[in-house]
């Protein structure tokens, strides 16, 4: 599985990525990031978001589906002359990635967190969207009602207004969390953060997963057992 410029995927069919998002779903994110390292395509400092980004509803567990990327700002009044790309810009980018959608969103603000984008009424516009939740190192607020729709947020925490927000970019590669996103990278979120998946070895990653499952059980299994010797921790952790 490969991406594309406009932020969508190659040939592979919709039923083909469904299965993938299911599956991916199905593990939390610190199993997919021991299984990634696995393949040792990236160092293991790299690929996820610091703990800055909260998640705000860990009850609504993971959140697998493809990023469609923004900058806001939200200090200081909308002057005549102010060029940003503005909501009906990240409307359409939403449309052109591939569904489940990600909004991830970057607070140029200074500090960032001023402001929200994100309340009841964009957790509903952008759920009719077919995106499943927001990652933006800025604020989010109408906490009840997001929960309730189901709208995940990822965050640096809740605001009480939406001061001057406006979508300045749409469509950019950003960073946010000390985690790069581009349009249509795979990304993987659950109470523990924001973790990319590299798509080279997406469709491979729950086999991994299950191998990391097991080799951990496996160890833990001993440890547990009658047979268990401290003296041969190191030992074992190592075949494991």
């Amino acid at each position: 599985m490969t991406a594309q410029p406009d932020g969508g995927r190659d040939d592979v069919g919709s039923e083909t990525v469904d299965s993938l998002i299911q599956a991916l779903a199905r593990y939390d994110s610190p199993t997919l990031a021991n299984a990634i390292e696995t393949f040792d395509v990236q160092p293991r400092d790299v690929g996820f978001a610091n703990s800055r980004i909260r998640c705000m509803f860990p009850e609504l567990g993971p959140m697998v589906g493809f990023a469609a990327t923004a900058t806001i700002i939200a200090r200081g009044a909308q002057g005549p002359d102010w060029a940003g790309a503005g909501n009906e810009g990240l409307y359409r980018h939403v449309r052109e990635v591939r569904a489940p959608r990600i909004a991830v969103v970057k607070d140029l603000d200074d500090p960032p967190a001023h402001g929200s984008l994100w309340g009841e009424v964009h957790a509903t516009i952008f759920t009719a969207l077919d995106c499943l939740g927001c990652v933006t190192d800025g604020a989010v607020r109408d906490l009840d009602q997001a929960r309730e729709i189901g709208f995940h947020f990822f965050a640096a925490g809740p605001s009480v207004s939406h001061a001057y927000v406006r979508v300045e970019t749409v469509g950019e590669p950003i960073e946010l969390g000390g985690l790069e996103v581009a349009p249509g990278d795979l990304l993987h979120a659950d109470q523990h953060g924001v973790l990319k998946i590299p798509l080279e070895i997406a469709e491979e990653l729950p086999a991994a997963a299950d191998r990391v499952i097991e080799a951990e059980q496996s160890l833990l299994r001993w440890v547990r057992s009658d047979e268990f010797d401290p003296d041969r921790l190191a030992e074992m952790r190592a075949r494991h």
